[in-house]
């Protein structure tokens, strides 16, 4: 459905305008998305990348200003999200005996299960993008590399 249709707005001041509210429409719905799917599982999509992470790093720890460098969304309190998924027993934590400021984080056996089990789930969201030849959803991707420099 056609940005317009989706928003009830005939037209916009620019295109700069209708793409940048599209970004930000199409964004909130692709979030949505997965926050059901994740939902599912019990954790949070900023846990799941945090697990994935994780998960690409195992058996090596990680240190967790690694961890945000790499994160799809950095806004999150880190040390408050790998306390919760601390409490679940999805990750462990381990300071540093040389640099007690340096806490590294690796991942459970429970915490590498539910993330297989999960991304599962989310491989089946390719389905999202039916809409799209593989070449538009190249182009999408390289569009919006392009758009952030």
């Amino acid at each position: 459905m056609k940005i317009e249709d989706e928003i009830k707005q005939k037209s916009f001041k620019s295109v700069y305008q209708k793409v940048s509210i599209n970004l930000l429409f199409t964004s909130s719905w692709f979030r949505d998305v997965m926050k059901q799917e994740m939902n599912k599982f019990d954790i949070t999509s900023q846990q799941f990348n945090v697990l994935r992470i994780l998960r690409g790093k195992h058996p090596e720890l990680c240190a967790a200003g690694d961890i945000k460098s790499v994160m799809v969304d950095k806004t999150p309190d880190l040390t408050r999200l790998i306390d919760r998924l601390l409490k679940k027993g999805f990750v462990t934590r381990e300071t540093c005996p040389d640099n007690r400021r340096k806490v590294d984080i690796g991942i459970t056996d429970k915490g590498l299960s539910l993330v297989n089990k999960a991304s599962a789930v989310i491989d089946q969201h390719d389905k999202m993008f039916k809409n799209l030849t593989e070449d538009e959803a190249e182009q999408l991707s390289n569009l919006l590399d392009k758009m952030r420099g």
